[in-house]
């Protein structure tokens, strides 16, 4: 969320900041409504004032005796605060729509972002490591994993429908393994690990942004609670109406949780495999920093969320996103994409992002710091996967692939797997 007075008084530099993402966005009502509010706040202070000059009088007359004139003035009093009263409903009113209003529009994004209308505009970073050559023709997942008994689609849409998927055997044991691994790394790296529900309620979800935007992307229950889309919308939360000390900043968390998302905006887009499912795992990264050092911290974020990649062996690069690209509630993202054979090309497997202070207004999470400044301020939060857990297990099944339709298992994972080295093909 933005501030409303900051947007008010810098309408036209916000306008032009947002560009495209803020397309359809009603900046003249707004501006009306906001009138509208400090028309009714006028009125509000002008009928206290006449109130408290009546009761001025009212007391003055009861010293002198003339308590026949005090009542005529009490009843003015009276209908006074009757029109303060309904002038109160008719500016809750107001400040309700400018609520709803500043809910739905787009974070500005960082003068560092790269202006762009779309994809195409995103600008690559850097690359790590080389996508492997085969001296055979490799595989896709959605044929290598159900001949390996490591991934069963069939299964899935029998026991959901489609878009779901079961992982068996080895596959089942690799997204352990990977799951396991993600976390025992990020908690070298300086992140507290959490657990969180699954579930979460719309003041949860309307904290960091998916609603009221996102509504149709998300698995709602008949009590009114939502599946998450992601740890994030827990993680961030945790500090919803709080004030943190300066001197515990930054905050570093991490959490494994079971994802779920409609995908109603994704019609069409990778069917086939496990790219894009209803369901998948994911290991999130969360850190509330200082302002001042919240764009450190997200370039930080990024180096731990290759970190994971460099380890496994996996080919990938590092983008930053475009103005028209980015996320709604990011002030900038990076993008980390690994190679995936079945593309020819790569992936997104990790997004990070700094958020700036807006999620934290939505939420209300602040920190003071008494020998710096009085009072308390918002802080910047930021979140990355670290990483989609699913996309990982695709990465390795494709990149390790064997010519005999086995997999090699990346080093570091082996000792999660009991040793184990390869995934060997059924007979």
């Amino acid at each position: 969320m933005l501030d409303a007075r900051y947007l008010r008084d810098n309408l036209d530099a916000v306008r032009t900041a947002l560009g495209c993402r803020a397309a359809g966005w009603d900046f003249e009502r707004f501006l009306a409504l906001d009138d509208e509010r400090r028309r009714l706040i006028g009125e509000v202070e002008g009928r206290q004032a006449l109130r408290n000059e009546a009761s001025r009088r009212i007391g003055e007359m009861m010293k002198s005796g003339d308590r026949e004139a005090a009542e005529t003035v009490k009843a003015e009093v009276r209908a006074i605060n009757e029109e303060i009263e309904g002038l109160d409903a008719d500016l809750a009113a107001v400040d309700a729509d400018v609520r709803e209003m500043m809910l739905t529009i787009p974070n500005i994004p960082d003068a560092s972002v790269p202006a762009g209308e779309s994809e195409n505009d995103n600008i690559e970073v850097r690359r790590w490591g080389t996508p492997p050559g085969f001296d055979f023709e490799p595989q896709p997942h959605w044929d290598l994993g159900p001949a390996l008994g490591a991934i069963d689609f069939e299964r899935g849409v029998k026991l959901a429908k489609s878009r779901f998927i079961v992982l068996g055997r080895d596959g089942a044991r690799l997204n352990r393994a990977l799951i396991n691994f993600m976390l025992d790394t990020h908690g070298q790296r300086g992140y507290t690990e959490w657990s969180v529900p699954a579930l979460a309620n719309a003041e949860t979800l309307t904290g960091t942004g998916q609603l009221p935007k996102f509504a149709d992307d998300l698995f709602r229950t008949s009590e009114g609670l939502y599946l998450i889309p992601t740890a994030e919308v827990q993680l961030t939360n945790l500090h919803r109406d709080e004030v943190l000390e300066s001197d515990t900043l930054p905050r570093r968390y991490c959490a494994y949780t079971p994802c779920f998302r409609e995908e109603a905006g994704a019609a069409g887009r990778d069917t086939r495999g496990m790219i894009r499912v209803h369901q998948f795992d994911k290991v999130e990264l969360v850190k509330f920093a200082r302002p001042e050092e919240s764009m450190d911290a997200l370039e930080g974020m990024v180096t731990d969320a290759e970190f994971i990649l460099q380890q496994l062996g996996l080919a990938h690069r590092t983008i930053v996103l475009c103005t028209g690209d980015m996320g709604f509630g990011a002030a900038k993202t990076y993008d980390i994409e690994v190679w995936l054979p079945s593309y020819d090309g790569y992936k997104e497997i990790s997004s990070c992002s700094n958020c700036t202070d807006f999620q934290a207004r939505r939420a209300s999470i602040k920190y003071r710091s008494p020998g710096e400044f009085k009072g308390s301020r918002f802080v910047h939060t930021l979140n990355g996967s670290g990483l989609a857990v699913g996309r990982t297990l695709v990465a390795v099944l494709e990149n390790y692939q064997r010519a005999d339709g086995g997999v090699v298992i990346p080093e570091v994972l082996r000792p999660y797997l009991g040793g184990q080295e390869v995934i060997e093909p059924t007979a």
